[in-house]
Parts: C-alpha cells; structure tokens; sequence
C-alpha cells in the first residue's frame, strides 16, 4: 500500500506535512520574525512556502497564539483578544514620553528627516534624549547624511516599528480621515497642508550621502529591544 507523503500536494500548493513542522519550529525558535525566504533555505527545493505559512497561519488561527506577517517577515504572536493577561507586563515598561511619541510620529510620515526639521514641524526643540531612546528601542535608525551645510543626520523607521505596531508596510499608517475618526486629530490642518504619504524606502534619496564609516559601524551594533510577542 503506497505511503501518502505529500498531503497537501496539489497543481497549487506543494509542501508536506514535515515541511509544515520544519516552518512552525523555525518560526518559533527563531529571534527575530523570518522572511520566507530565510525559511526557504531549511526546506526542500520547489517547497511551496508561502503556501506552508499560509496553511500554517490558517491552523493556528483562532488559538492563543497566531502566525502573523509583519513588514514582510512571518512571526509567531499573542492573539490580539489575549492582549489582556500581558496588560500588567505592558504596564511596567518604561512609558515614552509625549515629546518622544510626537517625534517618533514625524519620523515615521516625513522620513527621511532631520533633527531641525523635526523641530521644526513639532515648533519646538527636540527633547534631549527623545531620539536615542527610539533608537535603543529599535524603531527609528539613522538613515544618511543630508546634502546640505553641517550634513545633518537623517533618520527613518526600522522594520521593527512595522512589527511593534502591527504593520504589514508603512503605508499602512492611517491617514488624516482615519486619524480623525480616531479622535487622535480634532483639529483643522491651514490651506495646502495635509498627512504626506510615508514611504521607507532603505534606499538613500537624491539628496542623502551615506553615513561615515565610525556611524555606520555604530548603526549596526546599535542594542535592540527583544521582539514582541
């Protein structure tokens, strides 16, 4: 009696059930959450993986714990309704400041962004600290240097604040209507102005050099704040 080693075989999809416990113990033991393209590596070759992760997202849907895409990358995460047993760990976490959630606001709509420009937009100075603890937190990285006099730093947002805030892609940050219906913005933006359009793209614009050589060392073995799960 032949054996059946590929159950979930079909013209569409091709992975096995093994395929399928190799996928969940990586993503469970991994870090960091994954791209599919890490976990194709630890697979045969012409496994359907994103079929895997889908097949997978699809069985653990409804339970404690979900897989969950996020900025491209697959991850294992409390169930949004369990939210509630984390709330006393959450509540101990150093809260941030409302200058640090402000500036972290600018960074993420206006990115690529400078101190001054910050300060700028916000009208006044950017509080001492305010962007190191982004940084330390993981969420926002120095981009660049502007072409401009002083060559000023210019920071954007990580893949990690896509994760943290439940983000597939920066464009999925609301827009001016979904900010009001929020109540996060009550009031009337003056005659030109709106919510731009954000866009992270790793690549330097026309106007950005990259950082020196001592920065971007420092970049790399900036801390980062565990994952959240």
């Amino acid at each position: 009696m032949a054996v059946v080693t590929r159950l979930f075989e079909s013209p569409e999809v091709r992975f096995t059930p093994e395929d399928l416990r190799v996928v969940e113990a990586l993503l469970f033991a991994a870090a960091e959450p994954l791209e599919a393209s890490a976990l194709a590596q630890r697979l045969p070759n012409g496994c359907d993986v994103e079929g895997a992760l889908s097949e997978l997202q699809r069985q653990y849907a409804g339970r404690g714990v979900q897989v969950v895409r996020l900025a491209g990358r697959w991850m294992f995460r409390t169930a949004p309704d369990m939210a509630w047993l984390l709330a006393r760990e959450e509540a101990e976490k150093k809260k941030l400041s409302r200058a640090a959630i402000e500036t972290l606001a600018i960074v993420a709509y206006h990115q690529p962004v400078t101190r001054v420009e910050i300060e700028d937009i916000r009208g006044v100075s950017v509080a001492k600290g305010a962007l190191d603890v982004l940084m330390e937190a993981g969420w926002v990285r120095m981009r660049g240097r502007r072409k401009a006099p002083g060559r000023p730093i210019t920071y954007g947002t990580t893949h990690k604040f896509l994760i943290h805030f439940g983000l597939e892609q920066i464009g999925d940050l609301p827009g001016l209507e979904e900010l009001q219906g929020a109540g996060l913005f009550e009031g009337k933006l003056p005659p030109g102005y709106g919510v731009p359009r954000p866009d992270d793209d790793e690549a330097l614009r026309a106007d950005e050099e990259p950082l020196d050589s001592t920065e971007q060392l420092e970049e790399a073995w900036r801390p980062m704040a565990p994952e959240d799960r």
